[in-house]
């Protein structure tokens, strides 16, 4: 019998995740992650995710179907790995995406560790997204989930032949709906909590609040200028902006302005029109490829430049280690440094990378 170690949130989604994989004939012992303490960043105890409530209804769902359940502290490779690269980020002037680093860092590199030091066969979260094996190629391939409203896979795409080899994602193929008919039937505690929202460390999105409360961020006024690099006033920081921002700007102009580039170097902030927003290129970085080994010519993929995006045609060309260079067929609104570039074709993910500043 197969051993399953199962990431347990709190949340309805690893809950039923853990009971299929029973009914599936696994052998299942669940874990809950201790990232960080709550208090320690202005997050009220109850908050999901990460809180004590979560903890206690992970557990009670682990005692309800009868297996072991324990806590992982991976507080300090989460504020090495996700939470300060999240910071310099923000102070470089590119707008990150934690999620994804907490996937690559926390779930599937120290937790998958740990299971198999620990002599389980495989590891288990309640993501939205379905693993397959390519019979052509050998090579383990990350899809889309059934559900394409809860679908998770952009935020997978770091995921390792490795750690594909050795996940399970046991609700790829249901619709959210049945997983709450599947919570309820089984009386869990949690059967209608709420999913969790936003980023878990930061309280009601105030990202610029949190750099500076918690990780000591200390943002230096600067310069708004216009394309010709003309003066229009001051800014308060460049972590309080991001890319296609309009309000907030804390100045009116006599017409909508928006940003349109950030420049941590000069700490100058730049201002444009909407249709100075558009682009019909960028470049990505630390790229990432699934369904095939390596990129050796031109390919024609569908990309998303942000999680909630409807995907856009494109083509994707080598551009050195790590890198791809990518050409929209048509131009695209507000693509934003330190936002991740997810490739599909189909319902599988090609692969995916940050998106690097222009440098121009």
């Amino acid at each position: 019998m197969a051993k399953v170690l199962i990431a347990m949130s709190g949340g309805v989604d690893s809950s039923v995740a853990a009971a299929l994989l029973l009914e599936q004939g696994y052998e299942v012992a669940g874990a809950t992650f201790k990232l960080f303490d709550n208090e320690d960043i202005g997050i009220d105890k109850t908050r999901t995710c990460c809180s004590l409530d979560d903890v206690l209804d992970a557990k009670s769902v682990a005692d309800k179907l009868g297996f072991r359940h324990d806590v992982y502290n991976f507080g300090r490779e989460f504020e090495r790995g996700v939470m300060i690269p999240f910071a310099e980020a923000y102070q470089r002037g590119e707008t990150p995406n934690p999620c994804i680093e907490c996937n690559r860092r926390i779930k599937f590199e120290k937790f998958l560790e740990r299971a198999l030091l620990l002599e389980y066969d495989y590891i288990a979260t309640g993501h939205y997204a379905r693993i397959e094996k390519d019979p052509e190629t050998g090579r383990y391939l990350l899809k889309k989930a059934v559900d394409q409203d809860k679908d998770q896979s952009y935020v997978l795409y770091m995921m390792t032949q490795q750690a594909l080899s050795r996940t399970l994602f046991p609700l790829g193929s249901l619709k959210k709906s049945e997983i709450r008919a599947i919570a309820e039937k089984k009386g869990f505690v949690n059967a209608s909590k709420p999913d969790s929202q936003d980023i878990c460390f930061v309280k009601d999105g105030d990202y610029a609040g949190f750099l500076q409360k918690t990780l000591g961020a200390d943002p230096a006024e600067g310069e708004f200028v216009d394309r010709e690099g003309n003066v229009l006033g001051k800014h308060r920081g460049i972590i309080h902006y991001t890319i296609g921002q309009r309000k907030g700007l804390g100045k009116t102009f006599g017409k909508p302005m928006y940003v349109v580039r950030i420049d941590s170097g000069t700490n100058r902030i730049t201002l444009g029109s909407d249709e100075d927003l558009y682009t019909d290129s960028f470049k990505a970085g630390n790229v990432n490829l699934i369904s095939v080994e390596e990129l050796k010519e031109p390919m024609e993929v569908i990309v998303k430049t942000r999680y909630r995006q409807k995907e856009v045609p494109a083509t994707i060309y080598p551009d050195g280690p790590g890198r791809v260079h990518v050409k929209f067929r048509d131009k695209q609104r507000a693509v934003t440094p330190g936002q991740a570039a997810v490739f599909y074709q189909g319902d599988v993910v090609v692969g995916g990378g940050t998106i690097l500043k222009s440098e121009n």
